[in-house]
């Protein structure tokens, strides 16, 4: 979950003494720990079929910590990386209208999305907020985001990496297999930072640090609303615990039958997820409104809305790993070349 956005904004405000602290270490603390937790609680979701390497004592830690992996590539001053990796962590659904784009008719090809952003921006640029060099060094404001897209493609990576582990168990050297499982390791956890992200509702906003534009409701417009939601508010009510949240999620299941290419499912059944997440953008900051995600008063409200995020994200983040394991097919070319290599050499 559980990162955010852009500059740290939050420092510009008036906030002073305790609020200010607590928004200032949500940037450093719960993001890894939240990442850290929607991880732990996948693993725990996992059935018992699932390869037992995944749930070692160490395996697990090493995915948990991987959680957060992809915000400290956000703490580079390297701007190529932010270029790629920033907007990876959110999609802004509401403009996608200035695109003329509706949700449910995005392309699951990256790269199509942004031709298609684009020539919408070229057509008519003045139907866009005016963008200014100084404050996108990374070359991100004119895009709306990519989180579905980075889950759908860690998504197949994970698949490709379980396909040859099944060929490396069977045709392959111990070294080689213990490689491959590593690959399956890492995926996993740096997977699991992203689907975490799309269960924090601001991740699927504009609106992702303080209400924007016309706010009839009246919402809080304070820029240091993603951070305090990112940690601040849940270090004040009680931070979770796994044992605390296990229960709240069943065994992993299978998302989707087997298929690929064209007809590939994934990309539909994670846009819809993002979609689902986003619905919770209002009843956010309903909560914040009604003085429920406050710094003190009655925080069972608002920490029961945050338990219910975490183990959204970990019971989606458990299904995808479950549903790649068991359609993956074995890579075929790989299992061919590890075929010939078993034969004996022939004599020229």
């Amino acid at each position: 979950m559980l990162g955010w956005r852009g500059p740290l904004t939050f420092m510009r405000t008036q906030i002073i003494g305790l609020w200010l602290v607590l928004a200032i270490r949500a940037t450093l603390a719960y993001d890894y720990e939240g990442h850290y937790l929607v991880n732990r609680l996948a693993i725990g979701a996992l059935p018992s079929d699932f390869p037992d390497f995944v749930k070692s004592d160490k395996a697990s830690k090493r995915i948990a910590f991987l959680g957060g992996e992809a915000d400290r590539w956000r703490n580079t001053n390297e701007l190529p990386l932010k270029h790629v990796n920033n907007p990876d962590h959110y999609l802004d659904v509401e403009d996608l209208a200035l695109y003329g784009i509706e949700p449910k008719s995005l392309s699951p090809f990256r790269y199509d999305f942004v031709a298609q952003t684009a020539r919408a921006r070229a057509a008519n640029p003045d139907h866009f907020p005016k963008i200014d060099p100084a404050r996108d060094l990374e070359h991100i404001r004119a895009l709306p985001g990519f989180l579905p897209w980075a889950i759908t493609e860690y998504y197949g990576k994970l698949e490709s990496a379980f396909s040859y582990l099944k060929v490396f168990r069977e045709n392959g050297t111990p070294d080689e297999i213990i490689n491959a499982q590593e690959n399956v390791i890492y995926i996993m956890g740096v997977m699991g930072h992203f689907v975490a992200d799309a269960s924090q509702p601001l991740h699927t906003t504009s609106n992702y640090n303080g209400w924007n534009g016309a706010n009839p409701r009246g919402y809080t417009t304070n820029h240091t609303f993603h951070a305090w939601i990112d940690g601040g508010f849940l270090m004040t009510a009680g931070f979770p615990a796994v044992a605390e949240l296990q229960p709240a999620l069943h065994p992993a299941q299978i998302l989707w039958q087997s298929s690929s290419g064209a007809n590939s499912p994934v990309f539909g059944r994670v846009l819809q997820y993002v979609l689902e997440q986003h619905a919770f953008v209002e009843p956010l900051y309903e909560l914040e409104k009604a003085g429920k995600l406050s710094a003190s008063g009655d925080k069972q409200e608002g920490r029961k809305f945050m338990r219910e995020r975490l183990t959204a994200g970990a019971q989606m983040l458990s299904d995808l790993w479950l549903t790649a394991w068991k359609q993956a097919p074995p890579d075929a070319y790989l299992k061919s070349q590890l075929t010939k290599r078993a034969e004996p050499e022939h004599a020229p």
